[in-house]
């Protein structure tokens, strides 16, 4: 459950993203390219904060929270890449 939350809430952040980037994309092309990196780094830094928990407070090993890291990480990156790319 814990899982599908913080993925939920990564692709929420991303929605919040590419909302103010198409906001400001009129007077700022670059909008979208700035919303892309800053979403994927800040993303990265809270899906590594929610391994580090997993791995100091729950006790999971490493190899055991890397997957879910790639999954809560993964999907919306790749997705915010994707919009960038294709849609956007």
């Amino acid at each position: 459950m814990r899982t599908l939350s913080f993925l939920l809430a990564g692709l929420l952040i991303l929605a919040a993203f590419v909302l103010l980037a198409r906001l400001f994309s009129a007077n700022y092309p670059a909008a979208m390219t700035w919303a892309t990196t800053i979403f994927v780094t800040l993303w990265f830094g809270i899906a590594a904060f929610n391994m580090w928990i997993g791995i100091d407070q729950a006790g999971y090993s490493f190899g055991e929270e890397l997957p879910i890291f790639l999954l809560i990480f993964g999907v919306p990156a790749a997705l915010s890449a994707f919009l960038r790319w294709k849609v956007l």
